[in-house]
């Protein structure tokens, strides 16, 4: 009797410890997406309508002066047709443009 209690002991002890490894292994996986991008991706931002303050808010990599300067050239030369045309604004290069692609819109 002793013999039997002891292993079913030992089996719910090995049992446990394979359960646990697995739970940590899945919560050591990252996500597939961050969260913030996939909320970007639900409500993107729309260089043809977002102020300054937003699009230094929500964009990696741009600041006050970016931010600023993505309005001046809306203000100056209309609505943008695509986002690629943000690479016209000074200062905006590929990297920065590529980090931000799938936060971005140009809905009218």
């Amino acid at each position: 009797m002793l013999k039997t209690t002891l292993q079913a002991l030992l089996f719910s002890v090995v049992a446990s410890a394979s359960l646990l490894a697995s739970a940590n292994e899945a919560a050591k996986t990252p996500a597939s997406e961050p969260v913030a991008q996939q909320v970007a991706e639900l409500n993107p931002i729309n260089l043809n309508t977002a102020d300054a303050e937003t699009l230094q808010r929500e964009l990696s990599g741009v600041g006050a002066v970016k931010a600023q300067a993505i309005v001046a050239y809306r203000d100056t030369h209309g609505d943008f047709a695509s986002v690629d045309e943000l690479l016209e604004v000074k200062g905006i290069g590929e990297a920065l443009l590529e980090r931000n692609r799938d936060k971005l819109t140009v809905s009218q």
